[in-house]
């Protein structure tokens, strides 16, 4: 037993904005991360072998938008920083408020069951068996693969975009036939990078539907500083945005890609400030989805046939919490995960979720934000709805979310920040007029 209450998973972002909220409300805890510094996912070469960061990477979200409320980025930022930056800039807010010393390296939650009673019994990589009264889940989502299951057999390497590093690491991408799958951001990124002249042969980009490839920049400005104000009513906020990206880019088949059947923004945004150059260029070729492998080539959708000697698949990452055992704990096989405000689970009200969010466009601020109702509730500041409450406002959350987007996988966690952020302020008012009703008032 441990005299503090809380357990954390993870010292990731998530994890460690968590962990700063409880120290600032006084709530003991203790963090786990089985790696040896905090970062997560921004942790290059993390030791735990979790962390998809490439060395070429640069965030997405422009500094505005990705930085903490209470630690400001540094002024002299760029306005897309690479990944080493991030990374020093978590280690410099965990030194700054104090919290690794709170925070044990090297220390996996091998297994976290519900008591009957309420609370949870964790088993720890070390042998140890803890108690605590609450817990926090902040592993993340981007590090398990999703990796196709393809048929046939292929003479050449096949990596998931997960492992790649550099054109050299783990593959030697020189000189070789290379074919990423999938237009997600780590595709668009891989096959840029990898299509340069001095590094492979030729580059295939293989997908089963087009996308609306975005810049980073829009009139001179990031992008996603323009994005629309929550107070506008979405619809009209949607076909504004959509109408300036049609404006901006034009016809996605201008650049040699397939036309998308979808209109801007249906999808989670696939940014990329090189890759429609490098399309328009004939450094990369779209080409439709794999149906299957033969020996030194895939087969397409279609039915051409193209020899490659490597594939990258860029096809995203399962959902997954291997230290809990509870089916009702577990996503369902369409990639569903139903968490009411995205962080509480209406069957545990000791059972806390952070960062387990797609968020446009940050995830950093996000679990920042999340974190204050965490700590509200954890404080006893905050009352949740009844268990039939949350379910109905999970449902009508969902439809406000994920009404823009088309059905997949990839899409179920998926959050319009600003409006989820004004939402979270406003539960967390409604949880605290609630204290102050009788126990089961609605």
């Amino acid at each position: 037993m441990t005299d503090n209450t809380v357990a954390i998973i993870g010292a990731g972002c998530s994890g460690f904005t968590t962990a700063k909220r409880l120290t600032d409300q006084g709530i003991g805890f203790d963090c786990f991360e089985m790696s040896d510094d905090v970062g997560g996912n921004w942790y290059y070469g993390n030791p735990n072998g979790r962390s998809a960061c490439y060395q070429s990477l640069h965030i997405d979200t422009s500094t505005s938008r990705l930085e903490f409320e209470d630690f400001p980025a540094p002024a002299d930022w760029p306005h897309f920083p690479h990944h080493s930056l991030i990374h020093r800039y978590f280690r410099d807010y965990v030194d700054h408020f104090g919290l690794r010393d709170s925070i044990r390296f090297g220390t996996a939650v091998q297994k976290a069951v519900h008591r009957s009673s309420g609370g949870w019994d964790l088993t720890l990589s070390t042998g140890e068996e803890r108690s605590y009264d609450a817990l926090v889940v902040a592993n993340g989502h981007h590090w398990n693969p999703a990796s196709p299951d393809y048929r046939g057999h292929f003479d050449g390497q096949i990596i998931h975009s997960h492992d790649y590093r550099t054109p050299v690491d783990p593959v030697d991408m020189h000189d070789k036939r290379v074919m990423v799958v999938g237009m997600g951001n780590s595709g668009l990124d891989i096959a840029s990078e990898v299509s340069n002249r001095t590094i492979a042969e030729h580059v295939w980009v293989s997908a089963r539907r087009g996308v609306w490839v975005l810049s980073k920049y829009r009139g001179g400005k990031p992008a996603d500083k323009m994005m629309m104000p929550p107070w506008m009513p979405k619809r009209l906020g949607l076909a504004i945005s959509r109408r300036a990206i049609k404006k901006s880019l034009g016809s996605m088949a201008g650049y040699g890609l397939p036309e998308p059947d979808h209109e801007p923004l249906s999808a989670h945004p696939s940014v990329s400030i090189d890759f429609l150059a490098k399309a328009g260029s004939g450094d990369v070729t779209c080409v439709p989805a794999i149906d299957r492998l033969d020996g030194d080539a895939v087969v397409l959708a279609d039915g051409g046939r193209i020899a490659v000697d490597v594939i990258v698949t860029a096809t995203g990452y399962r959902m997954s919490f291997p230290f809990f055992d509870d089916p009702a704990l577990l996503p369902d096989d369409g990639h569903r995960y139903p968490l009411f405000k995205r962080i509480f689970h209406p069957q545990f009200d000791d059972l806390y979720y952070a960062g387990l969010a797609q968020s446009s466009p940050t995830i950093v601020n996000l679990a920042e934000q999340q974190s204050k109702i965490i700590a509200a509730h954890l404080a006893g500041r905050y009352r949740l709805p009844t268990a039939d409450a949350m379910r109905e406002a999970i449902a009508a959350d969902e439809r406000r979310h994920l009404g823009q987007y088309y059905d997949a996988p990839r899409h179920t966690i998926q959050i319009d920040f600003a409006r989820y952020v004004k939402d979270l302020l406003a539960e967390i008012e409604a949880g605290e007029k609630r204290m102050r009703e009788p126990v089961g008032a609605r």
